[in-house]
């Protein structure tokens, strides 16, 4: 299969087949260590894993979970677990044991791959530990999860990467059916309670196709690309992995973001393109010669959350290259929009969509903003084949029967076709790119003894873009440190570190409505007043 030809792969592990073949001594994927993959090494591996899997036990639908850092092992992994027709459930390395247990146990995976530091695999040990009561609870009758460790030898009952891979990979039959489910990652959809979206590889294929279609480029066959952007989100599974073996670029994997070390990669790799979350933008703000250490890059992209104007113009003029914004959604696999698809420079747009995807606005009724109305802000829509099959299990609160899919986000469409984001419809929380749904941290908060009420919302965070805070109210007798202190641990046991409030305020009562809603767009005010200066913190 050639290049011109990708198109027609029947999914995106294929493409590393075909790469292989057209460029076998072409450097795939390295790491920031040095390790590194050519195609035809590539394909090995995932060849090995894909029938490793299969000698395992695991068979075409079965859930394999991956929760591991920027690594090959996560990308040998992912791909062998897309050839062998499993279901890959990437998630958060640094998520708790209480967390892993949930999505474990949701997801009715048979597999747990992860890496082998001390603290990941005891997290790890304690979330099969907390699966296997919650099994003998339901009395489901499921197979509890093996565990994969990558780099360190298993402990009795687990298994290590090295055995996991076969000694020789052995052919697969081609996927029967595009609409198979190929990947499930958690999100909170609109509804901000934690769920899977379910996405086909009819799905991811056309999303990478859809950015493929893209002129100006985005990723090109020349490309160096940095791959910073975590492999378990979607931005860097879909955009950034999928674009790589899409174009056949090379990848240069980095564990985790640093302002000079990463500058350094830049500058040692010759990256020419970088996607990024909008936090990196604050770090580099104040790096010495700047534009210099940029030197190879000839495009940043940014994505995962709305990126201020004033910043885009800022950071273009002092690293002199150009930042391109996108607009995407887990439930889309991940692209919508591009600022590379604009007539031109439009302070605040996130760009127009995409080959192959609608965009539309629809009032608080659902109707399609027309007319004298068109100019309005709306409730954003969006169609096309990128988009997800609902959430898991049942494909729940998927498109409509017209394709059609509420995103809970408000913007307005420009004559162009440029889209300029306003609002969220929930209360969705975006701290350094990833999802906080406030529901899921109030729901840990208030179990806490001691919290008789709690809110949780964003505040203005230079860093994260937003920060998490937690109001809480204490019951009857219970001291503010006391209480403090046991909101903290709790977040600690049973949230992920970007999930736990970055700051506790003990308050008498709450701000509600006159039906006894939280008021928190007041309590929202009230933080943006103190992010001023306003109010004295």
């Amino acid at each position: 299969m050639s290049l011109s030809d990708a198109a027609t792969a029947p999914d995106v592990a294929a493409l590393v087949q075909a790469a292989a073949e057209d460029a076998p001594d072409r450097l795939a994927v390295v790491e920031a260590g040095g390790r590194g993959l050519t195609w035809a090494e590539l394909d090995e591996e995932v060849g090995r894993v894909a029938s490793g899997l299969g000698a395992a036990g695991v068979l075409a639908g079965h859930r394999v979970m991956i929760a591991m850092g920027n690594r090959i092992e996560f990308v040998t992994t992912y791909l062998g677990v897309l050839r062998t027709q499993a279901v890959a459930v990437p998630v958060n390395p640094l998520s708790t044991a209480v967390e892993i247990a949930g999505m474990l146990v949701d997801s009715g995976a048979r597999m747990l791959v992860v890496d082998a530091d001390a603290d990941a695999a005891d997290r790890a040990r304690e979330a099969l530990a907390r699966t296997e009561v919650a099994a003998a609870a339901g009395d489901e009758g499921r197979p509890l999860p093996r565990l994969v460790l990558v780099g360190a030898e298993p402990a009795d009952g687990e298994v290590s990467y090295d055995d996991l891979r076969a000694v020789e990979p052995r052919p697969v039959p081609p996927l029967p059916d595009p609409e198979k489910l190929a990947v499930l990652l958690y999100t909170s959809g609109t509804s901000g309670l934690p769920r899977a979206a379910m996405l086909t590889h009819r799905a991811l294929l056309a999303n990478v196709d859809q950015v493929a279609a893209v002129e100006p480029a985005m990723i090109r066959s020349d490309d160096v690309v940095l791959g910073v952007l975590p492999l378990f989100h979607v931005y860097g599974l879909g955009a950034v992995l999928g674009g790589v073996v899409r174009h056949r670029a090379k990848l240069v994997l980095a564990d985790r973001f640093d302002p000079e070390g990463t500058l350094d990669l830049i500058e040692d790799e010759a990256c020419s393109v970088v996607p990024v979350a909008p936090p990196v933008f604050a770090a580099w703000q104040g790096v010495e010669a700047l534009a210099e250490r940029m030197g190879p890059v000839r495009m940043i992209l940014s994505g995962s959350a709305p990126l201020s104007a004033e910043v885009v113009e800022q950071f273009s003029e002092l690293a002199g290259v150009p930042v391109h914004q996108g607009y995407g959604l887990t439930e889309a696999a991940p692209v919508v929009t591009t600022t590379l698809l604009s007539t031109g420079a439009k302070p605040g747009s996130v760009g127009a969509a995409l080959p192959g995807i609608d965009v539309r606005l629809v009032d608080d009724e659902g109707r399609p903003l027309e007319g004298t109305e068109a100019d309005d802000a709306g409730e954003i829509q969006v169609r096309g084949a990128n988009l997800f099959s609902g959430y898991w299990p049942d494909g729940a609160d998927g498109p409509d029967a017209d394709g059609w899919w509420s995103t809970g986000d408000v913007g307005f469409l420009d004559a162009d076709g440029d889209l300029f984001l306003v609002d969220r419809v929930k209360e969705l929380v975006i701290v350094s790119g990833f999802n906080v749904y406030p529901t899921e941290v109030e729901a840990v908060l208030g179990e806490v003894d001691g919290v008789r009420q709690v809110a949780v919302l964003g505040a203005p965070d230079e860093q994260t873009g937003e920060a998490v805070v937690a109001y809480v109210v204490p019951g009857d007798g219970t001291g503010e440190d006391q209480l403090v202190d046991a909101v903290r641990a709790a977040a600690q046991e049973r949230l992920a570190p970007y999930k736990r409030p970055s700051r506790v305020e003990v308050v008498a009562t709450l701000p509600r409505t006159v039906t006894g809603k939280v008021r928190k767009g007041m309590l929202r005010g009230y933080e943006r007043r103190k992010a001023l200066g306003i109010l004295e913190s």
